[in-house]
């Protein structure tokens, strides 16, 4: 961790709906935590080191909170398919090649290194059921710097045969996982339990899972009401539950016993609502991949409303892509079709509110990170837009909205985490 200052044009989040914007301004940070946000440096911080980054933007580092690693092969592809059957003929068969550790490593590296050169300092992950290929995966993310958690996913039915686990399997190469990660001591990236979601996982698995999360003081990951299918598939598989959350919370796996992150909820009902915002469950709102694979909108207006905690996934490869701007700018835009189309009771979401999902809703799964507020670990991305053409004299937060729509790797071209400089 390093102590310096950054000078240029500066944006963050305040709070859901409030942005504060800089034309020019110091960020600095001390032993990796954000000091705060000056328009002169202040003196007890003269003599630290200055980076100066002139008419560059900017903006704290952005968290992606739900994301498949091994499906990053196949992104921008089958788009045709709703989520069981893309599932079945698509996503199992290719995840079922990391058991080739050649393939994992070839195909990961891919993964990897489009989220280290990209605007993303935290992330959420999905791997598979393979132990050492996740490891492998873990291994590799350490390297980058970023901040990142990582799941071995857990499956005993609804997955085809050499795919899937006995109960026991899953809960014994669990445990292996966990010690092993604990024997590499990674500073960078953690575990969190990922019970793929309720169709795959038994009764008793989701137990013993719940039992882990509890003794390890573990988080969470999985998915929730994202597909009209696989609601009644659930009410199926779990009939003494009222709705799907119930099917996690009753182990133990829907926030009372540490941070949860659910995926979509684009279908969730009032009373499910109303348990994660009791029990604090995050949504990550995936809305590119809840469009391309016909899932539907997601009403996360209504959940911001209510004080939720909402962040961003890129869900690949449900999603195209692994810009966290992208899903910043297809959360706008399935808002304002979800109000147009049969739903104005549920309002569209504004560009402050999607950059705060992007940096301060979800960083605050990983701690105090996403903002420049004081006291804050210092993650920033630097943004160079000096290739988009135009006459229009933007603000800071005009700049950030047109990168939402414009933005690719070529824009990012400084990026710090926890206080030490990337590139």
């Amino acid at each position: 961790m390093d102590s310096f200052i950054l000078h240029g044009a500066v944006l963050f989040s305040e709070d859901v709906r409030e942005l504060k914007e800089y034309d020019d301004a110091y960020v600095v940070c001390a032993d990796g935590v954000c000091q705060g946000v000056y328009e002169e440096i202040p003196g007890e911080f003269s003599d630290l080191p200055v980076e100066d980054f002139w008419d560059k933007l900017i903006i704290p580092g952005l968290a992606d909170l739900h994301t498949h690693a091994p499906q990053y092969t196949f992104r921008g592809l089958y788009g045709d398919m709703e989520l069981l059957e893309w599932l079945d003929r698509v996503t199992f068969p290719e995840e079922m090649r990391y058991d080739d550790m050649d393939y994992a490593a070839r195909a990961y590296d891919l993964f990897v290194e489009d989220l280290f050169t990209g605007a993303t300092t935290r992330a959420a992950i999905f791997a598979t059921k393979h132990t050492d290929a996740t490891l492998l995966l873990m291994d590799m993310l350490e390297e980058t710097g970023l901040v990142t958690l990582v799941g071995k996913v857990n499956m005993d039915r609804g997955v085809p045969h050499g795919y899937c686990e006995t109960t026991g399997e899953s809960v014994s190469e669990t445990l292996r996982w966990l010690e092993e990660v604990r024997s590499r001591g990674y500073r960078n990236t953690s575990p969190i339990l990922t019970p793929r979601f309720t169709p795959t996982c038994t009764d008793e698995l989701m137990k013993q899972l719940g039992d882990l999360s509890g003794r390890y003081g573990l988080p969470v990951q999985s998915h929730l009401s994202e597909n009209l299918d696989e609601i009644s598939l659930v009410s199926r598989l779990c009939p003494d539950t009222r709705f799907y959350g119930e099917s996690y919370d009753r182990f133990g796996l829907f926030g009372t016993q540490g941070k949860t992150i659910m995926a979509h909820c684009v279908w969730s009902g009032e009373e499910e609502i109303e348990l994660m915002l009791k029990n604090g469950v995050y949504i990550a709102h995936c809305a590119q991949s809840n469009m391309r694979i016909r899932s539907g909108a997601a009403p996360v207006s209504l959940y911001l409303d209510k004080g939720m905690h909402v962040g961003l996934g890129s869900d690949t490869a449900g999603g195209a892509e692994l810009s966290i701007f992208s899903a910043m700018r297809d959360a706008v835009l399935s808002s304002n079709l979800r109000w147009r189309l049969y739903d104005r009771d549920v309002r569209q979401i504004s560009f402050p509110e999607a950059f705060y999902m992007a940096t301060l809703g979800g960083g605050a799964f990983f701690g105090k990170t996403g903002t420049f507020k004081k006291g804050y670990e210092f993650d920033a991305v630097v943004l160079d837009d000096d290739n988009i053409q135009t006459l229009y004299p933007a603000s800071p937060a005009e700049r950030a909205e047109r990168l939402m729509y414009l933005a690719d790797d070529r824009h990012v071209v400084g990026k710090y985490v926890r206080g030490c400089k990337l590139y």
